[in-house]
């Protein structure tokens, strides 16, 4: 195996800005505690950055494209040449998360991992090329531990171009037809948790397709039950390329100091991976939405993450963290301009 940088160190999250951040938001012109989540949201980007005032100016987007070869199972409502057709949505700008983007102000990155589709060569599309999509994780390991560690270093080599471009805050998403039945495959495994508990519909099955979706992942975990205690290999044996791609994009941004906005379920599967892998990068990741996938819930909870919005999302492609970006951004600005109670000569307790 190749040095394994996943397991490199975090950046310590700065202790000095936290407490002063902490102090500020007390002095603020209003009663302590009264803008509940985006008090404590502010304290925790102020301890990330390294500074009392956080600021969220530049957001960077990365969508990570790849296949999955458990669609041969018939698990996905849609068939595979939609993962490639949607790349070019992306940089087209006509998907949801271009619009977002744009309104955001936001950089958007796509990256394709490897797609079934022959021969793509879309402008604006990084195309990795790990292989034709992973294989079916119902007869065989879904990749190799080479293209395992390429998808990873995918993610990590997003991260870098982030930094370098002075983003503050990375939001990953995800595109990929089967991409759920794998995280739900990889969520089961790694929390030991009953597969009807954490499969749903994905882009809109049935209650047949749920249940047929279901079976596969019970054969898929028989399969591989071996090497469940391993995270990395279950990565391997269960994930896809994006979703490898995300791991490797969370530990970096934990080890370069970029704060993560998390989005849906697919994304947090990815960062469940990436806390068994490294726990520390834990304090890096903020959490955007909890989405209407059955699964979410439960795995946010296990990380003991409390996501911003709830509005029903089952998109995908970072949508949902996207959304969240201007509460985020908001609450900066609060915790940034809002007044002390010295500066405005307000008293902030009864004499």
């Amino acid at each position: 195996m190749t040095q394994a940088w996943w397991l490199n160190p975090c950046k310590p999250v700065g202790a000095n800005a936290v407490e002063n951040a902490t102090a500020r938001q007390q002095q603020l012109t209003k009663p302590a505690g009264s803008l509940g989540r985006l008090e404590s949201v502010a304290v925790q980007l102020a301890g990330l950055q390294g500074q009392v005032k956080p600021t969220l100016d530049q957001v960077w987007i990365a969508i990570f494209a790849g296949d999955h070869g458990v669609v041969a199972e018939g698990v996905s409502a849609f068939p595979q040449e939609v993962t490639g057709q949607m790349l070019l949505n992306f940089v087209s700008g006509g998907a949801a998360i271009s619009v977002l983007a744009r309104q955001l102000g936001a950089q958007l990155e796509v990256v394709d991992l490897g797609t079934v589709t022959p021969s793509l060569n879309l402008t604006g599309v990084r195309h990795l090329n790990i292989g034709p999509g992973t294989a079916n994780f119902a007869k065989g390991a879904a990749m190799t531990q080479a293209q395992g560690e390429l998808a990873l270093q995918g993610g990590r080599d997003s991260v870098l171009r982030a930094k370098a471009a002075g983003a503050q805050l990375f939001i990953g998403g995800e595109m990929g037809i089967g991409n759920t039945t794998a995280a739900s495959a990889l969520a089961c495994a790694l929390l030991d948790c009953p597969v009807a508990h954490l499969t749903g519909p994905g882009t809109g099955l049935n209650a047949e397709g749920v249940s047929h979706k279901a079976q596969v992942i019970e054969r898929a975990l028989a399969l591989h039950a071996a090497q469940r205690g391993d995270a990395l290999q279950t990565l391997f044996n269960l994930g896809g390329f994006e979703i490898a791609a995300l791991v490797g994009a969370y530990l970096a941004c934990a080890q370069e100091g970029v704060a993560v906005l998390v989005d849906g379920f697919i994304c947090t599967v990815a960062a469940l991976v990436a806390v068994r892998l490294n726990p520390a990068c834990r304090e890096w990741l903020l959490f955007g939405h909890r989405g209407a996938e059955p699964g979410h819930r439960h795995v946010l909870e296990t990380l003991g993450a409390e996501p911003l919005l709830e509005l029903g999302l089952r998109l995908g492609e970072g949508s949902g963290a996207a959304l969240a970006v201007p509460l985020l951004r908001l609450a900066c600005d609060l915790h940034g301009q809002m007044a002390t109670f010295a500066e405005a000569a307000v008293a902030d307790r009864p004499a």
